[in-house]
């Protein structure tokens, strides 16, 4: 049976065309439709629907609104915000994935720019996504006394952890509900966590550098688009930038970053199965891979392979605390995982495998 979708944009060929593309996937059904936050609403408040696509800027009521009306009304919908690339539009995706979105798409300005091929597929595999994800309970933004108390257990935890030897390094892969998730993770990390960060999260270009800035904003540990040429330093996380894959490569001794162009694999990029494999030739002794969050199975195959070489402790987010249990399944189900914690436990068990310093 088809999942049934509600379609909220204020353009009416917009309107025609997101459900032309929806309604030509066996799996969905354009049911409803509304041109604003106030008609959306209403539809919501009298039905159910198994995912809503939702444009950010309309009259009367814009799509930040309406997720705020939706979150005070107790209302449990899961939403894909349809965004654009600017710079403004990263801040108001992310603050709409805070508000309880649970991914988003970067829309084209034009109607006829979305009937590509592959805006088509991105648009049906992150709606699959959705409409398989778990409908947040709550949205509340991750606030600064969770912060404070999850340092208060960083500072017991390091104290035991100052004992870790050997060349580290962590790496984390993350895709639907990613960026709320790694709001839990990586502002617990301390500034002096004794490793590096490589992180990738499934964002396209222009989005990922946003992302950077509002987790720097909540951490001591700092936090940075990773440029290219950029060499790894303890204490830092490194998020990939948005529409590239992310390679660790060993250069006159220091591990640096350097990106790759090419195509999708696992229908993504940044891949993090890339991110896993360079570290398969790097000097690091052991590498603690965190899987969390996502659809699909990124991270599988990289940290298999990984495997083979290093030495590997991986954590996997468990399924009650997933947006989407499909990365952390995937890596559980090959045997691979060492862990499987709750999303508020990722922290203090990086801390525990990497040390501080």
């Amino acid at each position: 049976m088809s999942k049934k979708i509600l379609l909220v944009d204020d353009s009416a060929l917009m309107r025609t065309v997101l459900s032309d593309i929806v309604n030509s996937d066996s799996r969905f059904q354009v049911v409803d439709k509304a041109k604003d936050g106030v008609e959306a609403l209403e539809l919501l408040k009298k039905n159910t629907y198994d995912a809503v696509i939702l444009d950010v800027n309309m009259p009367r009521m814009d799509g930040i609104t309406l997720l705020k009306e939706i979150n005070k009304n107790k209302i449990r919908a899961k939403v894909m915000m349809c965004s654009t690339d600017t710079k403004e539009g990263a801040k108001v995706t992310l603050d709409s994935l805070e508000l309880g979105a649970l991914d988003f798409i970067h829309k084209p300005d034009r109607a006829s720019d979305c009937r590509g091929d592959d805006f088509t597929k991105t648009l049906t595999r992150t709606l699959a996504a959705v409409c398989e994800s778990r409908a947040p309970v709550s949205a509340k933004a991750f606030s600064i006394d969770e912060i404070k108390a999850s340092r208060k257990m960083v500072d017991i935890v390091a104290k035991h952890a100052d004992k870790v030897t050997g060349n580290r390094i962590v790496a984390i892969a993350s895709s639907t509900g990613g960026p709320r998730a790694l709001q839990a993770v990586i502002p617990k990390l301390p500034k002096n966590l004794k490793t590096p960060v490589v992180l990738v999260q499934h964002m396209p270009e222009g989005f990922t550098a946003s992302l950077a800035e509002r987790l720097d904003s909540l951490s001591e540990v700092h936090v940075k688009e990773a440029a290219e040429g950029d060499v790894l330093q303890a204490g830092t996380v490194y998020v990939a930038k948005g529409g590239k894959h992310m390679h660790v490569i060993t250069s006159a001794g220091k591990h640096t970053i350097h990106y790759v162009d090419g195509p999708t694999r696992e229908g993504v990029r940044p891949c993090a199965n890339f991110m896993y494999e360079s570290l398969m030739d790097s000097d690091y002794d052991s590498i603690c891979c965190v899987v969390l969050t996502g659809m699909g199975a990124d991270g599988t195959e990289g940290i298999k392979n990984l495997k083979s070489k290093k030495k590997v402790h991986v954590i996997g987010q468990d399924e009650a605390s997933c947006t989407v249990y499909g990365m952390p399944k995937a890596v559980a189900t090959a045997g691979l995982v060492n862990q499987v914690v709750t999303l508020d436990d990722v922290a203090q068990e990086i801390i525990m495998n990497v040390g501080v310093k």
